[in-house]
């Protein structure tokens, strides 16, 4: 069978990304095209090419007047694994933050009861964030903890949880068991507030994930409503047979 080549804007943007990866950091301007045609003896259009490529994949950001720059690699999580924001990042070797939105008791979302299994006048505990990698916004989060699955949520109200990791509380304070998680993923766009938050535009687009996570006894502890910024997260799945 006839190979078919590969283009060579496509080699040059593996090319380059390797080389911002392994030899710059988040920030970094990066060569103008003339010095990428010269340093790589290619073509201003497949320069243009293949850092469109690179845009694409939120790698770079060309600033008008400025030049080009170095984004950072995306944030990547396993969805195999049931682990919380703060431990995800820290393993990658991330600082994280969050900026509390809301952290209160409230009327329980009627779409919940059925879930939690708890009345129609129940309340739960609300605790929205945006988080923060190394001082840039990624996530908007919305976590509704559930205290008829354990009283000691309550104490989640009382608590600092700007620079504190939810999961690492429940599980090695609380000494609550995950059992497992249901999880849906899907593309959505910003609205204004969202975008604010975020530092996007309104309309960027986004991933929104949904978890409901378990406890013994099929016990359901938390919803979590998740918005994550397209253009600085990934997520990979993990399928084994």
């Amino acid at each position: 069978m006839e190979k078919i080549p590969i283009p060579l804007y496509y080699k040059l943007y593996v090319d380059l990304k390797e080389d911002l990866e392994e030899n710059y950091k988040k920030g970094d301007k990066i060569l103008t095209e003339n010095e990428i045609c010269n340093k790589y003896s290619v073509s201003r259009l497949t320069v243009r090419r293949a850092l469109d490529e690179l845009s694409k994949e939120g790698l770079i950001e060309r600033k008008r007047g400025q030049g080009t720059f170095y984004l950072g690699r995306k944030q990547e999580e396993e969805l195999s694994k049931l682990t919380g924001f703060t431990d995800e990042a820290i393993k990658q070797g991330h600082k994280t933050t969050s900026i509390v939105l809301e952290n209160k008791l409230m009327a329980i979302p009627q779409e919940l009861t059925e879930e939690f299994k708890m009345p129609k006048d129940g309340r739960v505990v609300l605790l929205k964030r945006v988080r923060y990698l190394d001082e840039e916004p990624y996530a908007i989060e919305s976590s509704y903890l559930n205290p008829y699955a354990d009283i000691r949520i309550l104490n989640i109200i009382e608590r600092d949880m700007s620079n504190e990791s939810l999961y690492r509380i429940l599980n090695d304070e609380f000494g609550i068991v995950f059992s497992h998680a249901v999880e849906t993923l899907e593309v959505t766009t910003l609205n204004k507030e969202e975008g604010k938050f975020l530092s996007q535009k309104e309309g960027a687009i986004a991933a929104l994930r949904t978890r409901y996570t378990y406890i013994k006894d099929e016990k359901c502890i938390e919803y979590v409503r998740s918005l994550y910024r397209g253009d600085r997260y990934k997520f990979r799945i993990v399928r084994r047979a």
